[in-house]
């Protein structure tokens, strides 16, 4: 990689960094994971920088990268659960404060399977639109909006809200 290509990558990670680390914690619910997670999200962009850094959205790249990269660790941990060669991971506190709420709503997270809960990171903790996150995760719009509408269901059953849609 020339010098140039390597400190553009250099000024992309220092800047990035944080922010793909909050989602990967989103994603995955633990510190270390999220790092690894953002890590090897820099990693494979790294490999790839040339052909990367001339992307119209490289933000979007990188979330498509790290959502891609989670959801197929997700896979291989399921595997390795079912043929019984993975514990189950501790509980673990989040970063930055042990607030009630924070706690909670992550472990509700949690409980969610991975592609679900993927969609709910991206679609309301990152904002993207429906048609983007349908993009990133290769299935149709309506499989987004009907995934999340089940997810959110599933957060406020768990949370102990009501449901919206609940007569009165």
């Amino acid at each position: 990689m020339r010098g140039h290509d390597e400190l553009s990558f250099e000024e992309y990670a220092a800047g990035s960094g944080r922010r793909l680390y909050r989602t990967a914690y989103l994603l995955c619910g633990d510190t270390h994971r999220a790092e690894d997670l953002a890590q090897t999200t820099l990693a494979k962009l790294f490999a790839h920088w040339r052909r990367a850094s001339r992307m119209e959205h490289l933000d979007a790249y990188a979330r498509t990268v790290l959502t891609r990269t989670f959801l197929g660790e997700q896979r291989r941990r399921a595997v390795a659960r079912r043929l019984g060669m993975l514990a189950s991971r501790p509980e673990e506190s989040p970063p930055g404060g042990d607030t009630d709420l924070r706690v909670t709503l992550l472990h509700a997270l949690d409980r969610l399977p991975a592609r679900a809960r993927a969609m709910v990171v991206l679609r309301y903790w990152e904002d993207l639109s429906v048609e983007t996150v349908a993009d990133l995760l290769g299935c149709s719009p309506g499989t987004v909006k009907s995934q999340c509408s089940r997810a959110l269901a599933r957060l406020r059953e768990q949370l102990g809200e009501p449901s919206p849609y609940a007569p009165v």
